[in-house]
């Protein structure tokens, strides 16, 4: 089988899902399906929004995002899901993001929101309209730093990563 991908290491790490308040996903994702809060989280404040990982027996991972006050990068989102929120996208998590942009540029993907600015954690998204209907986003990760990692409490409280100190609604 031809990869598009061939010889990069790509492996799936989570799936994001977004509502108008994390504190509404929480009874689900973390109360009935027994997520573990492990530790980060924070804000996005050049983009908007709030998020934080849980973790599951297995391995699996799901990522709860929420927009902060005044920010309209949901808003499209919301629109499509009616308000509720959903599903936002896939992750994936790549050796070497710099090679798969060439390769996907080079067989005519639409490409959006490359950010490669922080070393930390560079990323790509797959527009949805490429990949039927799902957006996808392909993440190298960089090395990080001992720095502690917030409580659930603190990214709620906004005192995580990059927190703007308002509460969550």
């Amino acid at each position: 089988m031809d990869l598009e991908l061939d010889g990069l290491e790509v492996t799936f790490d989570h799936t994001a899902v977004a509502a108008p308040r994390i504190r509404d996903l929480l009874p689900i994702y973390r109360d009935l399906l027994g997520g573990r809060h492990l530790g980060g989280g924070g804000d996005n404040r050049r983009s908007g929004y709030r998020t934080l990982q849980l973790t599951y027996e297995g391995g699996g991972k799901v990522e709860l995002m929420e927009p902060l006050a005044g920010s309209d990068f949901f808003d499209s989102f919301f629109e499509l899901t009616r308000g509720r929120g959903g599903v936002h996208h896939l992750n994936f998590h790549v050796n070497d993001l710099d090679a798969a942009v060439a390769r996907l540029t080079e067989r005519g993907y639409r490409l959006h929101g490359l950010n490669v600015r922080d070393q930390r954690w560079r990323e790509v998204f797959l527009h949805p309209k490429e990949v039927h209907g799902v957006l996808i986003q392909l993440a190298q990760v960089g090395p990080r730093g001992a720095e502690p990692r917030p409580s659930l409490d603190d990214v709620l409280a906004g005192r995580g990563r990059n927190g703007n100190g308002v509460p969550s609604p």
